[in-house]
């Protein structure tokens, strides 16, 4: 690989800081066997200038949807407690006697549930204060939501049918999210950079000690009156404690790569102890002409964000914070790209922009390599 192929991407990334894309981030890129990249660039937090490290801990936001909450369904598949064609009221009692009743685990998944794409919760509830009652209330008010169309009809991608997986998963499971997924992902696969940060006693696991860790902050939020830092940037995640189906994880783009490298290690047909081969190839697949797997993305027809040379059965998911990640099963190409965009503002969109033309880059210089 060139040393020019390098220098286009570091130039690319301190661009991005100088311009304001985002004040921070990590970019890693790698194959299944070796990482080639893996760079920090620019600031954890305008007010204080601290350098962004291979360290620095990220809001991961909706990453959470197939890191998380993709991975815990996956994993109960696996074990035989679910199936992609389960209905909601046969694995949540709750959902009987509701709209949501037939919805299956695989329209929640593909989004593709008849639910809206969002709502703020959060303003309803009796008081802003994060926790285990705010949670069951936020889960009761989903449940309760309109649908907006027919299940299955058609896509409209929602972080509510997530946060009734998750939902799911705890009642299956008879645990918490978090403590699924660390003790039946997480731990065994020794990643410890990837994990919840709950925002109060009733949920604080102890051994979780969090205090030397350095985060990257996000946005200066109105509604809580402070600048976001360690704690979710998602305010319906923020009132259910910090722990949701939708949002709340955080971690490192080590974290993240590693975990990737499991996922395409599983669509490769690597049996594991802890992804189950079959059931993700299954998520990987789109099904009757709709565009999205099962709890990932994929490249999108015309500006994809994975840029013009990731292949159709990448797969892959954005976070409202400015992370991302892609696994290209077809070369083995895995970028994560972890930045703070929305700090210290949301209404700064030019990632849209910078993701298409860095993953280019990348693309580019992996193929290059594979050439030589």
């Amino acid at each position: 690989m060139t040393l020019r192929a390098f220098q286009k991407i570091d130039n690319a990334m301190a661009n991005a800081v100088t311009d304001g894309v985002f004040p921070g981030a990590v970019l890693l890129w790698a194959n299944r066997n070796h990482v080639f990249y893996h760079k920090a660039f620019g600031v954890t937090d305008i007010r204080f200038g601290e350098p962004v490290t291979l360290d620095t801990v990220f809001d991961l936001a909706s990453l959470t949807k197939p890191l998380v909450t993709a991975l815990a369904v996956a994993d109960l598949i696996a074990s035989g407690q679910l199936s992609r064609k389960t209905c909601l009221k046969d694995a949540l009692p709750a959902a009987c006697g509701t709209s949501k009743a037939e919805i299956t685990i695989d329209m929640l998944l593909r989004h593709r549930s008849g639910l809206p794409a969002h709502r703020p919760y959060f303003k309803s509830l009796p008081a802003p204060v994060p926790g285990i009652a705010a949670g069951k209330c936020l889960r009761q008010l989903v449940l309760e939501e309109p649908l907006e169309y027919e299940p299955g009809s058609k896509e409209i991608y929602s972080d509510l049918g997530f946060i009734l997986l998750a939902w799911v998963v705890e009642h299956l499971s008879g645990v918490r999210l978090d403590t699924f997924v660390n003790d039946r992902i997480f731990a065994p696969l020794n990643i410890y950079d990837l994990f919840f940060n709950p925002l109060c006693s009733d949920l604080t696991r102890p051994e979780k000690d969090k205090s030397s860790l350095v985060f990257a902050a996000t946005s200066r939020c109105p509604w809580r009156g402070k600048m976001m830092l360690g704690e979710v940037e998602d305010e319906n995640a923020w009132a259910a404690g910090g722990i949701e189906g939708h949002a709340g994880l955080f971690g490192t783009a080590a974290g993240v790569h590693r975990l990737c490298c499991r996922i395409l290690h599983a669509l490769e047909n690597e049996e594991t102890k802890v992804i189950n081969s079959t059931v993700i190839r299954c998520f990987a697949d789109t099904i009757n002409g709709m565009g999205r797997p099962a709890g990932f993305d994929s490249p999108s027809e015309g500006n994809a964000s994975s840029g013009r040379f990731f292949s159709k059965r990448s797969i892959g998911h954005l976070g409202f914070t400015g992370t991302s990640f892609w696994i290209d099963p077809d070369n083995g190409l895995i970028t994560v790209l972890l930045t703070n965009r929305v700090h210290p503002s949301r209404e700064n969109t030019d990632i849209r922009k910078f993701r298409p033309m860095i993953h280019d880059l990348i693309a580019s210089a992996y193929k290059d390599n594979i050439q030589e």
